[in-house]
């Protein structure tokens, strides 16, 4: 298959229309041709295309920044000599002086198909801008790794912010190009965009399910997502960050387990299992225990549990990760009455809301876990209504890129 990156290098015509225009790349480590070049050098190779500036979202155009809310710094390219400005560092949206270096923004950002990560948040604010500033926006096109499956609850309004650009369930089914035909459409955007789509992507076959596994390597489009199989989880793990648990930051396998020192693990499954077993199908849950080297419970012994995803228990169909994740909550819940569950902290700079309710875009997953007569059923009824409103929202987008 071809990502947009390589069809613009393979199909002179494409570019044409980028003869004599200023171009600024949004990209990361992710951001490579099927060699393995990064697009910023990819792009400044190509003749016809005058390479400007460059922009860098939350970890940094060379991802460099570990941690969620660590800032990053504007700096010049040494090798191109063009300045790279930060998109998460004194500012999130492109300022006018940034975009005075550029005639066309070239947004070349590889998604894991969850609201909350930042990358599609990053993506509206670069299309109000320059619809504002009459400027061109061109995504190249990269696969959702996570697939089509949609889950989860939308974003509620006034619950807006830099982990929730609009009102999409957390697990959104579509690739950065379609959101960003949803987000001209949505907001009304008078804005010149450009979508180079993917050839050949499969996001229903075996076995990446979204990844073309096998055809390309796998680079971390921010440090804790090192494979496709914390991608898959991740639209239910991310939760974690709203909680006290561990999410398994400072291990080998970030946002594939959680767990706490204080908490029973092997008791926690049981009552998942009796709450709602319905919700663990599709994936394989193991007891285990992990010591994070950082972040919460640094140095602590943690019982916990690991969602594989990496053999043959695994069923795209039916793995359901946010339904997965809010089970734990409310098992924990249930077992430990009083457990000071939910984190209060600044998270993503909301500093006077829970980050659980930044996290899920509103209160109601949070009051149907401290809620203890509400039922699985309860949660299901509500998100079942979003994701069938989004199934429809995802029809239409597809309807109108044909």
């Amino acid at each position: 298959m071809k990502f947009g990156i390589d069809r613009l290098i393979a199909e002179p015509a494409l570019r044409r229309p980028l003869q004599g225009r200023r171009v600024a790349l949004l990209a990361h480590p992710a951001s490579t041709t099927a060699s393995a070049t990064h697009s910023l050098d990819a792009l400044h190779a190509l003749p016809e295309i005058t390479l400007t500036a460059a922009f860098g979202p939350q970890h940094g155009l060379r991802g460099d920044k570990q941690d969620n809310m660590i800032e990053s710094a504007d700096f010049l390219d040494p090798a191109l000599g063009i300045p790279v400005f930060s998109l998460y560092g004194e500012v999130r949206r492109p300022t006018d002086a940034m975009l005075e270096h550029c005639d066309v923004i070239m947004v070349d950002l590889q998604d894991v198909g969850c609201r909350i990560y930042t990358f599609i948040t990053t993506l509206r604010y670069v299309l109000e801008a320059a619809a504002r500033l009459k400027k061109a926006v061109w995504v190249l096109d990269r696969p959702n790794p996570a697939g089509r499956p949609i889950e989860g609850s939308s974003l509620r309004a006034g619950w807006e912010s830099f982990v929730g650009a609009a009102e999409m369930p957390m697990r959104h089914g579509m690739t950065m190009g379609e959101l960003a035909r949803w987000f001209v459409r949505r907001f009304g955007l008078d804005v010149e965009l450009v979508v180079i789509e993917m050839q050949g992507w499969q996001p229903d076959v075996h076995p990446g399910y979204g990844w073309p596994v096998f055809e390309r390597s796998w680079i971390n489009p921010s440090p804790n997502a090192p494979n496709v199989h914390m991608v898959r989880a991740y639209a239910g793990t991310v939760m974690l960050e709203g909680t006290t648990l561990s999410e398994g930051r400072g291990t080998t396998r970030p946002l594939e387990l959680f767990g706490a020192p204080d908490i029973d693990a092997r008791a926690v499954l049981a009552k998942m299992t009796q709450l709602a077993p319905q919700w663990l199908r599709g994936c394989r849950l193991r007891e285990c225990w992990f010591e994070p080297t950082f972040h919460k419970h640094v140095g602590k012994l943690c019982h916990g549990v690991q969602i594989h995803t990496d053999d043959t228990s695994y069923d795209h169909r039916l793995f359901q990760p946010w339904r997965l994740q809010a089970l734990a909550f409310k098992a924990i819940r249930q077992i430990y009455p009083d457990y000071p569950l939910w984190r209060d902290f600044p998270y993503e700079y909301e500093r006077d809301r829970l980050a659980i309710d930044v996290i899920n875009g509103g209160t109601l997953l949070r009051q149907w876990v401290d809620d203890a007569a509400a039922k699985p059923a309860d949660l299901d009824a509500l998100a079942q209504a979003d994701e069938s409103a989004w199934r429809e929202t995802q029809r239409e987008v597809f309807s109108a890129s044909c």
